[in-house]
């Protein structure tokens, strides 16, 4: 229960439901020091809001100190792929390796059978084998950021709010009375307050990192066209902060972080079909070579068909269609080919275009 009203109905339907439900908080950073601590998930309010949304509901809470682990996991990934020339997913990161493992881990110890959370994915049980499939509402489905998951644990999970549209969520709130049924969604990162990721990098890296330290921007060509503050700064397909005077809109094509430059160019340049993804993780049967399945390459980003062909332990994925800003350190998700199922997923490593 972070205090938003996701988790908060997930709790009152399953009290509903009849279920022993027992309410937990996890706290991931120490928001103690940082400007407006109290406001980020999970922060003071979210833990305050939990608790009364626990209290109305009538089951016990708890709050789950795991910063020791949220900070190895994935606060220094998150610093270490920034200073890589890598975007991170840290919703990923957290979901796959500290949430819920360690939410199962103690929940059991609590005599728990089962975790549960808000997410806006639905999953289907099985006396064989169990699935995580789209959420209902395509405008919130979060199947996206699950891929990571152990293949084990799916069958002790549950996400009751799955089959719900967000209007839903909030009439239901708001049907319980619960405190936060008109509580705005958090957008920013839970470990950067300031909304800033740089604050972050500069406190974990230091100013003379090379990812923080001036650079040149660049064309494929090798032509210097401008300078940087910092590589850590970009991300594939971003256009701010890179200067003007040339004759049609520049987008970061990659980040070289050994020269500390970053490469520009048009959005035509922009378009790559060849996508190489290692980490994987299958939560379905894996894919055999030269199938054709469905691949999300970025939050919200529609799906496109792709072929998969295996080598050592990354995969090549060769999109029917190219795809704009395909981000290495950002995930690409698995899905069956009637865009439902979740099978599996990795991390982009490179991409490129096979013209």
């Amino acid at each position: 229960m972070s205090g938003g009203v996701d988790s908060s109905v997930a709790a009152a339907l399953l009290v509903e439901q009849g279920h022993e439900v027992v309410g937990v908080t996890m706290k991931t950073f120490c928001y103690s020091e940082t400007p407006d601590h109290s406001k980020t998930c999970c922060g003071l309010d979210g833990i305050s809001d939990a608790k009364r949304v626990a209290a109305a509901l009538g089951i016990p809470h708890y709050v789950f100190d795991v910063e020791d682990a949220f900070d190895r996991d994935v606060i220094d990934d998150f610093v270490t792929q920034y200073a890589q020339g890598k975007t991170p997913n840290p919703c990923v990161r957290c979901n796959g390796y500290t949430k819920f493992r360690d939410l199962l881990s103690r929940g059991r110890s609590l005599g728990c059978d089962v975790i549960a959370s808000g997410h806006y994915v639905q999953i289907e049980h099985t006396h064989s084998q169990s699935k995580i499939l789209r959420g209902h509402d395509a405008q919130k489905d979060q199947s996206y950021f699950l891929w990571a998951l152990p293949h084990t644990m799916l069958k002790s999970l549950l996400f009751p709010v799955g089959n719900l549209t967000k209007e839903q969520v909030r009439d239901h709130a708001q049907v319980q009375g619960l405190v936060n049924a008109n509580k705005p969604e958090s957008q920013e990162i839970c470990f950067v307050p300031t909304g800033d990721y740089r604050d972050l990098l500069r406190e974990r890296l230091g100013e003379p990192h090379p990812a923080l330290q001036t650079g040149y921007l660049v064309r494929k060509s090798g032509e210097i066209i401008g300078e940087h503050n910092g590589y850590a700064g970009f991300t594939i397909g971003q256009r701010k902060g890179l200067g003007g005077g040339s004759p049609e809109p520049m987008f970061v094509l990659s980040i070289i972080p050994d020269t500390k430059e970053v490469v520009v160019g048009t959005r035509a340049e922009l378009f790559d079909d060849i996508v190489i993804i290692s980490g994987l993780n299958w939560l379905g049967e894996p894919i055999e070579d030269g199938t054709e399945t469905l691949v999300q390459l970025r939050y919200r980003a529609p799906t496109v068909l792709a072929r998969v062909s295996h080598e050592k332990n990354q995969i090549v994925l060769r999109l029917k269609e190219a795809q704009a800003a395909v981000t290495p350190g950002q995930s690409a998700v698995l899905f069956d080919q009637e865009n439902r199922c979740l099978i599996g997923g990795g991390t982009i490593v490179s991409a490129h275009s096979s013209d």
